[in-house]
């Protein structure tokens, strides 16, 4: 499970022979149950806290000056890109740091164990962050938008992609510039041994990502107001890039394979092709038109390798993404309890036997339509949006259950003795309440904080 990471692009260049290399790279994540690992990843907006504007690249107290002070503080190597840092990478595989479009602050953390190693690791980066940006005057705001920078204020960061991306996005989306620089989530990295276990967890993930949503909602502001959705993040995928990004259609369907995948992959745009250390763009090109020769005379070397299809798989975005490694896509970032809830929820439901089994008897029967609806609508109605009868609240709570029986079969004890079920706690206390985290966040802006973006901030700094 090795590069998990977005933060630095790959370079293999080994030949693609056909499709069953293409086919072969994917199952080539299949291991057997004992090594599998738990990659979690989180994002977070820097700001200033004297005056709550966003923290540009350049600057005695920027971005690039915190990337400077973690890089001492870590020994890990600097990520550089046309001469700039970027990013920073562990060694031997064990996490890395990277910036999102708009400074957005990326852990990508190593493969681990057990939850309870995920959450330690999550703190300890938080804790080194805090230390470093501390003598920078710079905090660390854990939501899942940002909540009052337009994107005409929101700074940009110097990555060769992002420049293809900003300049793509407008062309096949009307929300692609937001879901860059102006939204940040929590994902899990998992891994399966089987083309029928990653089947069974990519359609349960699928089916059940709408839940995850409403479970982490956590983006209720936008430019120094509430926005009317409890996630704004959520709805912002509904237009970014739809060739490349939601519910897949054949996920649902009872023999989807890894070809399958495949396939589809082979007809998205693709993004950039890496030749001599350069980003070309290649927007204008699916990945099958460059199998068959359509980089002939625009690069030193058209023909197509193994580290093009692995980039090119990072640069597709469906609500569970396939790569060696499934990746759950569909919560919003938040505080520090919840970077540790997310790993936990999904673990529980697709890494115990028995758990997968319930999680998938209760979801086999839902269409791809009916999840589309519910990928709809949570957005703005969270636990109340309806389905056959009752509401996402029943099915988060259902699923909640499930998760919680697979921890506590897992056992996986910390030296307190403690199971990793005790990671879902912030979770129960969204479903015990009934209503979800922007929702509190919105009554605590409206009563006690009067209306006072600043307390959001203090409320949600790390």
């Amino acid at each position: 499970m090795q590069g998990r990471t977005m933060a630095r692009d790959t370079t293999d260049l080994t030949p693609i022979a056909s499709m069953d290399d293409l086919v072969g790279h994917l199952r080539s994540g299949e291991k057997p149950e004992e090594a599998f690992r738990i990659g979690t990843e989180h994002e977070k907006f820097g700001f200033y806290p004297e005056d709550l504007s966003p923290v540009p690249y350049e600057g005695e107290r920027g971005i690039l000056a915190l990337l400077d002070g973690m890089q001492k503080l870590s020994g890990w190597e600097p990520i550089i890109d046309d001469g700039k840092l970027i990013g920073l990478a562990g060694s031997n595989g064990s996490g890395a740091i990277s910036l999102e479009p708009g400074g957005q602050f990326e852990l990508s953390g190593a493969p681990l164990k057990t939850i309870h190693d995920t959450c330690r690791e999550s703190n300890k980066h938080l804790a080194d962050v805090r230390q470093v940006a501390k003598g920078l005057g710079i905090e660390f705001l854990g939501l899942g938008s940002s909540p009052i920078w337009t994107l005409a204020e929101t700074p940009v960061m110097p990555k060769s992609r992002y420049d293809i991306m900003r300049a793509y996005m407008p062309k096949v989306g009307t929300r692609g510039l937001d879901m860059m620089y102006r939204t940040t989530t929590i994902q899990v990295n998992l891994d399966f041994s089987s083309e029928r276990d990653m089947r069974r967890k990519m359609q349960v993930g699928m089916r059940l990502q709408p839940i995850a949503s409403a479970l982490f909602a956590n983006s209720p502001f936008t430019e120094g107001k509430p926005n009317g959705l409890v996630s704004w993040r959520c709805d912002v995928w509904s237009d970014v890039d739809n060739q490349r990004s939601g519910l897949l259609p054949f996920v649902f369907e009872p023999g989807f394979t890894y070809a399958d995948y495949a396939e589809w992959a082979l007809d998205v745009p693709m993004y950039f092709v890496m030749r001599d250390g350069r980003y070309n763009d290649a927007t204008d090109v699916t990945f099958r038109q460059f199998l068959d020769g359509a980089f002939k005379d625009r690069v030193s070397d058209p023909e197509p390798n193994m580290g093009d299809w692995t980039n090119h798989l990072s640069t597709l975005f469906p609500d569970v993404r396939l790569k060696t490694f499934l990746e759950m896509r569909g919560a919003d970032g938040g505080p520090w309890r919840r970077i540790c809830a997310l790993p936990a929820y999904w673990v529980g439901l697709l890494y115990d036997a028995e758990a997968l089994d319930a999680a998938e008897t209760l979801t086999a029967d839902w269409s791809f339509e009916e999840v589309s609806k519910l990928r709809a609508e949570v957005p703005k109605s969270g636990f109340a949006t309806p389905f056959r009868g009752g509401t996402v609240l029943d099915l988060a709570r259902e699923s909640l259950a499930i998760a919680k029986g697979g921890l506590k079969r897992r056992n996986r004890l910390n030296d307190e003795g403690n199971d990793e079920s005790v990671f879902l706690a912030p979770l129960e206390e969204v479903t015990a309440r009934g209503t979800t985290s922007a929702e509190e966040l919105l009554r605590l802006y409206q009563t006690e904080w009067q209306e006072d973006m600043a307390r959001v901030f203090k409320h949600l700094t790390y």
